[in-house]
């Protein structure tokens, strides 16, 4: 059976707490319980955001408003729509993913302006991002996906679409693409051994 996690000097030593279990802690303000998640989880976070974001200082830098973001929004965590890592996991794409369309502007605009000694070329950006999100656990666990699963969850996690420009991309209703994004979420979760 699993320890609890309470506030901070009130724990159960009898067994480790789970990341699902931790972040519910954050969520009531346990600073002890966000050190212990950043420990259990920080590698992995870092992991998928340094595959995203080409340079490390910057992958550095939004690892670190990741889990700024996990603190402030712990409270809205809600387990029954899914895992804490999967909840951590999409806050960590999302940040990437805006980070890499920062730097993308920050080129383009210093392009407009007539600066072209910027370190990052225009296509080096998008075509790393693109390129090193192969990660071979994840593209295994891609593969026990359906195409259907498997077109709407890249559409939406490394093309960083909504949910409506999907439907709109691919010409189905809206809750075809919930439907296929949830159960290709639940398979991605089991494939990968994730707990809910």
């Amino acid at each position: 059976m699993l320890g609890h996690v309470a506030s901070d000097g009130d724990r159960t030593s009898a067994s480790q707490p789970t990341v699902d279990e931790l972040l519910v802690a954050i969520g009531r303000g346990d600073r002890t319980a966000f050190g212990e998640l950043y420990d259990e989880t920080s590698p992995r976070v870092f992991g998928l955001v340094r595959r995203l974001v080409v340079d490390a200082a910057q992958a550095e830098e939004v690892t670190q408003e990741v889990y700024l973001e996990i603190w402030q929004h712990a409270p809205r965590f809600d387990a029954a729509r899914g895992s804490a890592i999967a909840w951590m996991f999409t806050i960590a794409h999302r940040r990437a993913v805006d980070r890499i369309r920062s730097a993308q502007a920050a080129h383009d605009r210093d392009l407009r302006i007539g600066a072209r000694d910027v370190d990052v070329p225009v296509d080096t950006v998008a075509e790393a991002a693109e390129t090193s999100i192969e990660h071979e656990r994840v593209v295994g666990a891609l593969g026990e996906l359906s195409d259907l699963q498997r077109e709407c969850v890249a559409l939406a996690y490394y093309g960083g679409l909504t949910q409506s420009e999907i439907a709109e991309r691919l010409d189905v209703p809206l809750g075809t693409v919930k439907t296929r994004l949830r159960d290709g979420m639940i398979r991605l979760r089991n494939a990968l051994g994730v707990t809910t």
